[in-house]
């Protein structure tokens, strides 16, 4: 059976980055909270791949679609994500998400529309329990996607089961929009 998914850094010291495209999953979690931040980037054609020390730079165009979850306790909810502070903020207004309210009232929040980034993008090192993932474009690629996500949510994000599977279904609808393929 073919590997689905891989960590991006491993995958990269391994020599097992697909140049023909893939999605990259990173995440960016709180210490204090459930507050946690994804970035899924779609990719295609890559002419590079250079290890810097902020990250892994991919010389390509790329599609990228952001994810904000938010507790319910957040005290800064009625700022817009995109003016919140570093560490919190992910490029949107509201206007410009779909947001899902779970039942324990947080909140999940996903790029009505991908982020196209041109020439190049590069993908952050991830620290503490943060992580990046690649997710070969194999044929269920987005079936691994999604259940990946509906588990994330939940384990990592405190997001009610029921509720992460709903959303877990918004990202994946979110990420069938990516036009990089």
């Amino acid at each position: 059976m073919a590997t689905k998914a891989l960590d991006l850094f491993q995958a990269y010291a391994q020599g097992q980055l697909d140049k023909e495209g893939g999605y990259i999953v990173s995440s960016f979690f709180d210490n204090n909270s459930n507050y946690s931040r994804y970035e899924v980037v779609a990719y295609a054609g890559v002419k590079d791949i250079t290890l810097t020390a902020e990250g892994l730079t991919f010389q390509t165009d790329g599609n990228k679609l952001h994810i904000l979850v938010e507790p319910a306790n957040y005290a800064k909810k009625f700022i817009e994500p995109v003016s919140r502070e570093t560490g919190e903020s992910i490029p949107h207004r509201f206007s410009e998400l779909n947001i899902f309210s779970a039942k324990n009232q947080s909140k999940v929040m996903v790029s009505k529309k991908p982020v196209i980034t041109y020439s190049s993008f590069t993908i952050l090192n991830p620290s503490g329990m943060n992580f990046s993932i690649i997710f070969y474009n194999l044929p269920d690629v987005l079936a691994s996607l999604q259940l990946f996500f509906e588990m994330t949510l939940n384990r990592e994000a405190g997001i009610p089961q029921s509720d992460s599977k709903k959303a877990a279904s918004t990202i994946i609808d979110g990420v069938k929009r990516f036009g990089i393929w």
